[in-house]
């Protein structure tokens, strides 16, 4: 995976960011984004694409990739803002906003997925690069840290939901809460459409996502 970034390395890109989201699929909440930053020669062992890390692997992961990065940062769109431009278009500003707010300017960025944004250097979307690229796999990490966090946290306020088991994502558990219970304010209304038929006719431009 090391490999991988640094076969981009010339003499113009020294600084390489890898920028990944987590949170395109759950039902409430916001999706987040990191972006991560090391020297050509850092490596450590343990980093892998976060969806292959158990949650307790990742938590332990969480302060050494902050430890051996440069810099890295994160960005949180909310759920209200996902039905406002659709999770695609949430997805893509959370990794811009990643990337606007690290500390060094990178001169290349690596983003996971087959989508790019427009940035002040060259952004490469990267199919499955959370499996395949360093940086991105670490980004990958913190992101999914954060929001489970970040859910965990929101399940004190909803437990009917238990977000602090499935993170907002829809399991049958979950959807059964949604219909018992019905939304909360957290949930993404654009999301519900196929679950409460009184969401069924709203404008839903973007509902699918990893």
């Amino acid at each position: 995976m090391k490999n991988f970034d640094n076969s981009f390395l010339d003499e113009r890109i020294k600084f390489i960011a890898g920028v990944d989201e987590a949170g395109r699929g759950p039902l409430a909440g916001p999706v987040v984004a990191a972006s991560v930053i090391y020297s050509p020669e850092t490596f450590f062992a343990g980093i892998n694409d976060s969806k292959k890390l158990t949650e307790n692997k990742r938590e332990e992961m969480f302060p050494e990739i902050i430890s051996h990065s440069i810099c890295c940062s994160v960005s949180v769109i909310s759920h209200g803002q996902i039905d406002r431009i659709n999770i695609l278009r949430a997805s893509l500003l959370a990794m811009f906003n990643a990337v606007s707010r690290l500390e060094v300017k990178p001169h290349l960025v690596l983003a996971d997925g087959n989508k790019k944004f427009t940035f002040t250097v060259p952004v490469i979307p990267i199919v499955k690069g959370d499996s395949k690229s360093f940086a991105i796999a670490s980004a990958s990490i913190i992101a999914k840290v954060v929001r489970d966090r970040i859910m965990k946290r929101l399940d004190q306020k909803f437990p009917e939901y238990l977000w602090a088991k499935n993170k907002g994502y829809p399991t049958q558990e979950h959807i059964k809460a949604v219909k018992l219970y019905g939304p909360s304010p957290l949930h993404r209304k654009t999301f519900l459409k196929n679950i409460l038929p009184e969401f069924s006719t709203q404008d839903n431009l973007e509902v699918s996502g990893s």
